[in-house]
Protein backbone atom coordinates (compact mmCIF):
# COMPACT_ATOMS: atom_id res chain seq x y z
CA UNK A 1 0.00 0.00 0.00
CA UNK A 2 1.51 3.35 -1.06
CA UNK A 3 2.20 6.30 1.21
CA UNK A 4 -0.52 8.91 1.63
CA UNK A 5 0.41 12.01 -0.35
CA UNK A 6 -2.56 14.35 0.05
CA UNK A 7 -2.27 17.47 2.20
CA UNK A 8 -4.89 16.05 4.57
CA UNK A 9 -3.01 12.78 4.81
CA UNK A 10 0.26 14.51 5.63
CA UNK A 11 -1.42 16.53 8.37
CA UNK A 12 -2.99 13.40 9.84
CA UNK A 13 0.36 11.63 9.85
CA UNK A 14 1.99 14.58 11.58
CA UNK A 15 -0.74 14.64 14.22
CA UNK A 16 -0.15 10.95 14.90
CA UNK A 17 3.52 11.69 15.43
CA UNK A 18 4.68 9.94 12.28
CA UNK A 19 7.72 11.23 10.44
CA UNK A 20 6.67 13.59 7.66
CA UNK A 21 9.26 15.24 5.40
CA UNK A 22 9.75 18.91 6.22
CA UNK A 23 8.85 19.97 2.68
CA UNK A 24 5.58 18.04 2.88
CA UNK A 25 4.73 19.59 6.25
CA UNK A 26 5.42 23.05 4.86
CA UNK A 27 3.26 22.43 1.80
CA UNK A 28 0.41 21.08 3.92
CA UNK A 29 0.59 24.07 6.27
CA UNK A 30 0.47 26.50 3.36
CA UNK A 31 -2.55 24.70 1.91
CA UNK A 32 -4.39 24.82 5.24
CA UNK A 33 -3.69 28.55 5.57
CA UNK A 34 -5.01 29.28 2.08
CA UNK A 35 -8.17 27.24 2.66
CA UNK A 36 -8.70 28.96 6.02
CA UNK A 37 -8.17 32.41 4.48
CA UNK A 38 -10.77 31.70 1.79
CA UNK A 39 -13.27 30.46 4.38
CA UNK A 40 -12.67 33.49 6.62
CA UNK A 41 -13.12 35.93 3.76
CA UNK A 42 -16.36 34.26 2.69
CA UNK A 43 -17.76 34.18 6.22
CA UNK A 44 -16.36 37.31 7.91
CA UNK A 45 -15.23 39.64 5.12
CA UNK A 46 -11.95 41.55 5.07
CA UNK A 47 -12.35 43.33 8.40
CA UNK A 48 -12.87 40.09 10.31
CA UNK A 49 -10.15 38.12 8.55
CA UNK A 50 -6.88 38.88 10.31
CA UNK A 51 -3.77 36.72 10.13
CA UNK A 52 -4.41 35.58 13.70
CA UNK A 53 -7.98 34.52 12.88
CA UNK A 54 -6.83 32.62 9.80
CA UNK A 55 -3.97 30.96 11.68
CA UNK A 56 -6.31 29.84 14.45
CA UNK A 57 -8.77 28.41 11.93
CA UNK A 58 -5.94 26.59 10.14
CA UNK A 59 -4.66 25.19 13.44
CA UNK A 60 -1.22 26.76 13.17
CA UNK A 61 0.62 29.47 15.09
CA UNK A 62 0.69 33.08 13.95
CA UNK A 63 4.45 32.72 13.52
CA UNK A 64 4.00 29.76 11.20
CA UNK A 65 1.47 31.74 9.17
CA UNK A 66 3.86 34.68 8.84
CA UNK A 67 6.67 32.34 7.81
CA UNK A 68 4.64 31.45 4.71
CA UNK A 69 3.00 34.84 4.23
CA UNK A 70 4.95 37.73 5.82
CA UNK A 71 2.09 40.22 5.45
CA UNK A 72 -1.69 40.12 5.49
CA UNK A 73 -1.70 41.29 1.88
CA UNK A 74 0.59 38.40 0.90
CA UNK A 75 -1.76 35.92 2.55
CA UNK A 76 -4.96 37.15 0.99
CA UNK A 77 -3.53 37.81 -2.45
CA UNK A 78 -2.28 34.22 -2.44
CA UNK A 79 -5.69 33.10 -1.21
CA UNK A 80 -7.48 34.79 -4.10
CA UNK A 81 -4.98 33.30 -6.55
CA UNK A 82 -5.80 29.94 -5.00
CA UNK A 83 -9.51 30.73 -5.40
CA UNK A 84 -8.96 31.64 -9.04
CA UNK A 85 -7.12 28.40 -9.74
CA UNK A 86 -9.87 26.45 -8.00
CA UNK A 87 -12.51 28.24 -10.09
CA UNK A 88 -10.75 27.35 -13.34
CA UNK A 89 -10.20 23.78 -12.21
CA UNK A 90 -13.82 23.44 -11.15
CA UNK A 91 -15.08 24.69 -14.52
CA UNK A 92 -12.84 22.34 -16.48
CA UNK A 93 -13.74 19.42 -14.22
CA UNK A 94 -17.40 19.83 -15.16
CA UNK A 95 -16.62 19.12 -18.82
CA UNK A 96 -13.55 16.83 -18.93
CA UNK A 97 -14.45 15.74 -22.46
CA UNK A 98 -15.69 19.14 -23.59
CA UNK A 99 -19.19 20.58 -23.43
CA UNK A 100 -20.43 18.64 -26.49
CA UNK A 101 -22.36 21.67 -27.70
CA UNK A 102 -24.50 21.96 -24.56
CA UNK A 103 -24.30 25.72 -24.19
CA UNK A 104 -26.98 25.93 -21.53
CA UNK A 105 -24.87 23.60 -19.35
CA UNK A 106 -21.87 25.87 -19.86
CA UNK A 107 -23.85 28.99 -18.92
CA UNK A 108 -25.18 27.22 -15.82
CA UNK A 109 -21.66 26.16 -14.82
CA UNK A 110 -20.32 29.69 -15.19
CA UNK A 111 -23.15 31.16 -13.15
CA UNK A 112 -22.64 28.51 -10.47
CA UNK A 113 -18.99 29.52 -10.18
CA UNK A 114 -19.91 33.15 -9.68
CA UNK A 115 -22.60 32.39 -7.09
CA UNK A 116 -20.51 30.03 -4.95
CA UNK A 117 -18.28 30.59 -1.90
CA UNK A 118 -15.09 30.90 -3.97
CA UNK A 119 -16.40 33.96 -5.78
CA UNK A 120 -17.76 35.38 -2.52
CA UNK A 121 -14.29 35.19 -0.98
CA UNK A 122 -12.72 36.90 -4.00
CA UNK A 123 -15.34 39.64 -3.85
CA UNK A 124 -14.43 40.50 -0.26
CA UNK A 125 -10.84 40.98 -1.34
CA UNK A 126 -11.91 43.26 -4.20
CA UNK A 127 -13.75 45.45 -1.73
CA UNK A 128 -10.69 45.57 0.52
CA UNK A 129 -8.42 46.34 -2.44
CA UNK A 130 -10.54 49.37 -3.33
CA UNK A 131 -9.45 50.95 -0.03
CA UNK A 132 -6.01 49.42 0.50
CA UNK A 133 -3.20 51.10 -1.47
CA UNK A 134 -0.79 48.17 -1.00
CA UNK A 135 -3.32 45.57 -2.01
CA UNK A 136 -5.00 47.24 -4.99
CA UNK A 137 -2.32 46.81 -7.71
CA UNK A 138 -1.68 43.19 -6.78
CA UNK A 139 -5.34 42.23 -6.81
CA UNK A 140 -6.00 44.23 -10.00
CA UNK A 141 -3.20 42.41 -11.83
CA UNK A 142 -4.33 39.04 -10.55
CA UNK A 143 -7.97 39.58 -11.47
CA UNK A 144 -6.99 40.71 -14.97
CA UNK A 145 -5.19 37.41 -15.45
CA UNK A 146 -8.10 35.46 -14.00
CA UNK A 147 -10.50 37.32 -16.26
CA UNK A 148 -8.47 36.44 -19.36
CA UNK A 149 -8.31 32.80 -18.33
CA UNK A 150 -12.03 32.60 -17.60
CA UNK A 151 -12.83 34.22 -20.93
CA UNK A 152 -10.56 31.76 -22.75
CA UNK A 153 -12.18 28.78 -21.04
CA UNK A 154 -15.66 30.12 -21.82
CA UNK A 155 -14.79 30.59 -25.50
CA UNK A 156 -13.42 27.06 -25.70
CA UNK A 157 -16.40 25.43 -23.97
CA UNK A 158 -18.95 27.42 -25.96
CA UNK A 159 -17.23 26.67 -29.26
CA UNK A 160 -17.24 30.39 -30.03
CA UNK A 161 -15.46 31.82 -33.08
CA UNK A 162 -14.18 35.23 -32.00
CA UNK A 163 -13.19 36.18 -35.54
CA UNK A 164 -16.91 36.76 -36.13
CA UNK A 165 -17.90 40.36 -35.26
CA UNK A 166 -19.74 40.65 -31.97
CA UNK A 167 -18.90 37.16 -30.66
CA UNK A 168 -16.17 38.30 -28.29
CA UNK A 169 -18.46 40.94 -26.81
CA UNK A 170 -21.23 38.38 -26.43
CA UNK A 171 -18.99 36.02 -24.46
CA UNK A 172 -17.76 38.88 -22.28
CA UNK A 173 -21.35 39.97 -21.73
CA UNK A 174 -22.14 36.45 -20.52
CA UNK A 175 -19.33 36.63 -17.96
CA UNK A 176 -20.43 40.09 -16.85
CA UNK A 177 -23.96 38.76 -16.42
CA UNK A 178 -22.71 35.80 -14.37
CA UNK A 179 -20.69 38.15 -12.17
CA UNK A 180 -23.75 40.35 -11.67
CA UNK A 181 -25.80 37.36 -10.56
CA UNK A 182 -23.02 36.52 -8.14
CA UNK A 183 -23.26 40.00 -6.63
CA UNK A 184 -27.04 39.75 -6.35
CA UNK A 185 -26.69 36.37 -4.69
CA UNK A 186 -24.90 37.99 -1.75
CA UNK A 187 -28.19 39.54 -0.69
CA UNK A 188 -30.84 37.09 -1.86
CA UNK A 189 -30.66 33.54 -3.19
CA UNK A 190 -33.20 33.74 -6.03
CA UNK A 191 -32.58 30.47 -7.84
CA UNK A 192 -35.76 30.68 -9.90
CA UNK A 193 -34.78 34.04 -11.40
CA UNK A 194 -31.25 32.78 -12.10
CA UNK A 195 -32.61 29.80 -13.99
CA UNK A 196 -34.76 32.04 -16.19
CA UNK A 197 -31.78 34.31 -16.91
CA UNK A 198 -29.60 31.30 -17.73
CA UNK A 199 -32.23 29.98 -20.14
CA UNK A 200 -32.49 33.37 -21.87
CA UNK A 201 -28.72 33.69 -22.24
CA UNK A 202 -28.39 30.14 -23.57
CA UNK A 203 -30.93 31.04 -26.26
CA UNK A 204 -29.10 34.25 -27.14
CA UNK A 205 -25.83 32.35 -27.46
CA UNK A 206 -27.37 29.80 -29.80
CA UNK A 207 -28.58 32.64 -32.03
CA UNK A 208 -25.28 34.55 -31.93
CA UNK A 209 -22.79 31.70 -32.08
CA UNK A 210 -24.73 29.50 -34.47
Amino acid sequence: MGAVTTAEGRVERAERGERVPKQDRSRATRQRLLEAAVACLAEHGWAGSTVSVVAERAGVSRGAAQHHFPTREDLFTAAVEYVAEERSTALRALFPQGAAGDRRAVVTALVDLYTGPLFRAALHLWVAASNEEQLRPRVTELEARVGRETHRIAVELLGADESVPGVRETVQGLLDMARGLGLANLLTDDQGRRERVVAQWAGLLEETLG
